[in-house]
């Protein structure tokens, strides 16, 4: 598939909106030249005087489909307009000549609710956002309802921030193995077990810096988060030196959240349960523990690289409850390999039978990095949609309502995430990361700090793979240090 430019580059949007369409495939890129042999997309806008004349030709085959529109040159935010139109008038022509019709529209952005959010402070009423985004985005009222439900949900939260206060996020970027479907900066064991020493001694210090840092500017400690990778694939020593760590370095007593990924059941012990407990300080709040099976089928395990089985998720998440956690996540993703509508139900269901107090629902995201994009096994073709209907009506069914959602680039379907949650068991962190209202201090390879502070959000990044932030680490301490700036220090 060609796409054509011809008096613009709006080239970012426009592959996004075909790949909507065509998740899995290259493009080719063409600038003025219209002529393109085979399948091809063409997006042209022709400025006269007054006016700027834009157009839409779309050819799959035998067939084509050609839209047109108008907009005044001197209508204001004329670029933005100019390419969200032709944008609209490449979505219809695609919609019809591939009968497909993506339920976000024409929104390519991760995080739709942060739009509905904005809105509602702008004072628009839930009929003028739904007009909005159903007429001029081409947002289904399936996915307006999603997105208008978890704003609901998150409003209490909204109101509560205090923009002194700031999340901290701990990077551990290994895994016993690596799924198929990731795309995260991530080690095997096998690969990284040399460094994770010399690893956990620079994260240890860059946890004394931040709360240095912190403390200097007169922040206070909110949630804390502990991801990967998989956490747990650490020793429980291991953990116990971290977490040890941030409780000698950070003033503990106002933490809402405290949040561990355990990840993998083939990674999680008792003896490392027990650190966790003891270790996941939160005085006036709640430590709240993940346990993801991504399936409840051995089959789909077994395809996706996974060394433990279905009963092996079971048994961690029973000895879970059994050593006093409350507060339990569980992930789940639609649309693996080998998985099945059928298949995919009976997961939810055994999901809901547990009774965790979130779980989230993950869309699978074919990512160019992932193993899963470059073997082609034919997961475009799962029966996504349904998949993650039947699991939001489950959830509802059983007292579960969204509270974060987004997407991400290449998802099938052109799905999206959703976290849910029983009434009151909202995780903070993870609504503050998603709609980026407030502050995340992160350490560790591939650590993204977030400054929220009088404007758009900031960051800071750290190097993504162990060995760099290793032997990189005094740089990795002078981009610390510049969060003094953006607060005037």
């Amino acid at each position: 598939m060609t796409l054509v430019f011809s008096g613009n580059d709006y080239k970012y949007e426009a592959e996004a909106i075909a790949k909507l369409f065509y998740p899995a495939t290259s493009f080719g890129f063409l600038y003025e030249k219209t002529d393109a042999e085979g399948d091809f997309c063409c997006i042209r806008r022709r400025k006269c005087r007054n006016i700027s004349y834009l157009y839409a030709f779309v050819r799959i085959g035998e067939r084509s489909k050609r839209l047109s529109s108008r907009i005044e040159n001197s209508a204001a935010d004329y670029d933005w307009k100019c390419e969200q139109e032709l944008c609209r008038l490449l979505f219809l022509c695609l919609r019809e000549l591939t009968g497909l019709s993506p339920k976000w529209g024409t929104l390519t952005g991760i995080r739709p609710v942060k739009r509905i959010n904005r809105m509602l402070s702008e004072g628009k009423t839930r009929d003028e956002i739904y007009s909005e985004l159903g007429g001029k985005f081409l947002v289904s009222k399936e996915k307006l309802d999603l997105a208008w439900q978890t704003a609901e949900v998150q409003k209490p939260y909204f109101d509560k921030i205090d923009e002194n206060k700031f999340s901290l996020y701990v990077s551990i970027p290994f895994c016993p193995t690596r799924c198929s479907y990731c795309s995260f900066v991530s080690h095997s064991m096998n690969s990284a077990v040399k460094l994770i020493p010399q690893y956990i001694d620079r994260v240890c210090e860059e946890i004394a810096l931040t709360a240095e840092i912190a403390a200097d500017i007169g922040l206070k400690l909110d949630t804390v988060y502990f991801g990967g990778g998989t956490p747990t694939s650490l020793t429980a020593e291991q953990l116990t030196r971290l977490m040890e760590t941030v409780n000698k370095s950070f003033d503990l007593s106002a933490v809402r959240e405290y949040n561990v990924e355990a990840g993998r059941a083939d990674t999680i012990t008792e003896e490392k349960l027990i650190a966790i407990r003891e270790n996941a300080v939160a005085p006036s709040g709640r430590t709240r523990i993940c346990i993801n099976p991504q399936t409840l089928n051995n089959d789909v395990l077994r395809a996706i690289g996974r060394r433990h089985t279905a009963e092996d998720v079971i048994d961690c998440y029973r000895l879970a409850r059994r050593l006093g956690f409350d507060y339990i996540n569980t992930d789940l993703i639609a649309g693996l390999p080998t998985d099945t509508c059928e298949s995919f139900f009976a997961t939810v269901d055994g999901i809901a039978e547990l009774s965790p107090e979130n779980v989230t629902v993950h869309t699978l995201s074919l990512k160019r990095s992932a193993g899963l994009y470059r073997e082609e096994r034919g997961v475009l073709d799962s029966p996504v949609g349904r998949m993650v209907s039947y699991a939001a009506e489950k959830f509802g069914e059983n007292g579960y309502r969204p509270y974060y959602l987004y997407r991400q680039k290449n998802t099938v379907e052109n799905l999206e995430n959703v976290g849910y949650a029983k009434k009151g068991y909202e995780s903070l962190y993870n609504i503050y990361i998603m709609e980026e209202i407030q502050t995340i201090l992160a350490v560790g390879a591939a650590a993204s700090t977030k400054i929220v502070h009088g404007g758009r959000p900031d960051r800071i990044f750290n190097y993504k793979f162990p060995y760099e932030y290793i032997s990189r680490f005094d740089e990795i301490k002078r981009r610390k240090r510049s969060i003094y700036g953006f607060f005037g220090r």
